[in-house]
């Protein structure tokens, strides 16, 4: 299958879209499909205001029609809703081609704190762009359920992975940052407000709070908390032993959608504390790899206490190969309806 993935998030961003994306490319090619993505490097771009990382796309829909055309994809899938998404949106209807889409961030959450835009305002434009689909993937029972009932269609739930082969237990380091007192409760994720990271640096814990990350909240919290470690963006190997070396993943976020950090950090046997959202409720309810609370501190105290192999075994149940299955299934469908419209008959 030929498959067109449009999104505003891709390299050099490190968030969970794009990790997202990345693996679900790595899987797809390693099944035989044909991928291209239609990314903002491919475009002029300018830098989102608060948020230089994030590059906002500069381009016209005949733009981006002629690329679909040059491909020529089976299926087309909108990964986000910025500008190279609204005018992916755009070009396919131009086209006469039908997309999915995914909802990767609580958007109108995100935008609420940084500027004050009513939520339901946001959420209005958001059901109109992902019921222009023939699908909207999202990842857990929770968002699903919150988007339905504000009048999002067709959605489809799509879980996500974790790379087993890196994120495992035995990356534990019992000398990683020896010189600071344990127990260790770390953050991993960007270092920007909407994390809600104030949430977790504020608490009275014992032992050493743990930063691990960067973005364009850095500077203001290594000024307003000296006492917690900020030990930079990580990869690979070294961010395995950061999870890992851990004894508490902190996860204070009240805007994701998932927390791909989370069950990173429960493959790496370490236990995660959040409050009871999307997110954290989805992945730790009624399992014993972590807490969910809305006492942060008492939920990061209960984690402490947790059986480490408890939360390894809840991660074995995320792969990447489940996130590949479940898009592949929706962009079949979505290929059927394309070829309905067209007047292909069936095979």
């Amino acid at each position: 299958m030929r498959i067109l993935i449009i999104t505003d998030a891709w390299f050099p961003q490190v968030n969970g879209v794009v990790r997202t994306l990345d693996h679900l490319k790595r899987e797809l090619e390693k099944q035989g499909h044909d991928l291209m993505f239609i990314t903002p490097d491919m475009f002029l771009s300018l830098p989102m205001p608060s948020y230089p990382e994030i590059r906002l796309s500069l381009t016209l829909t005949a733009c981006v029609k002629r690329h679909i055309r040059e491909f020529g994809p089976d299926t087309v899938h909108i990964a986000t809703e910025g500008p190279l998404g609204i005018t992916g949106s755009r070009a396919c209807r131009g086209l006469g081609l039908s997309y999915t889409t995914s909802y990767h961030t609580r958007f109108p959450e995100y935008l609420r704190a940084r500027v004050p835009v009513p939520v339901d305002w946001s959420y209005a434009w958001l059901r109109r762009f992902h019921n222009s689909g023939v699908g909207c993937l999202v990842a857990t029972q929770t968002v699903e359920d919150d988007l339905a009932a504000r009048g999002f269609k067709n959605l489809i739930r799509w879980t996500r992975g974790v790379d087993h082969e890196q994120f495992n237990p035995s990356r534990r380091n019992m000398e990683w940052l020896s010189s600071y007192p344990r127990p260790f409760f770390v953050n991993v994720g960007r270092v920007a407000i909407e994390k809600n990271l104030d949430a977790f640096l504020d608490l009275d814990l014992p032992g050493t709070k743990i930063v691990v990350g960067d973005g364009p909240d850095l500077a203001r919290l290594k000024r307003e908390y000296p006492q917690a470690v900020f030990v930079g963006e990580k990869h690979g190997e070294e961010l395995a032993e950061a999870y890992a070396s851990s004894d508490v993943m902190v996860f204070p976020s009240l805007t994701d959608t998932f927390g791909n950090v989370i069950t990173e950090s429960l493959a790496c046997g370490t236990p995660v504390a959040g409050f009871p959202v999307t997110g954290p409720i989805d992945i730790l309810s009624g399992t014993k790899a972590g807490i969910c609370d809305a006492d942060l501190g008492r939920a990061c105290l209960a984690a402490l206490e947790l059986d480490r192999d408890d939360a390894a075994t809840e991660a074995r149940k995320y792969t990447w190969e489940r996130c590949a299955e479940i898009f592949l299934e929706a962009q079949q469908a979505n290929l059927e309806q394309t070829e309905e419209r067209a007047g292909v008959p069936a095979a």
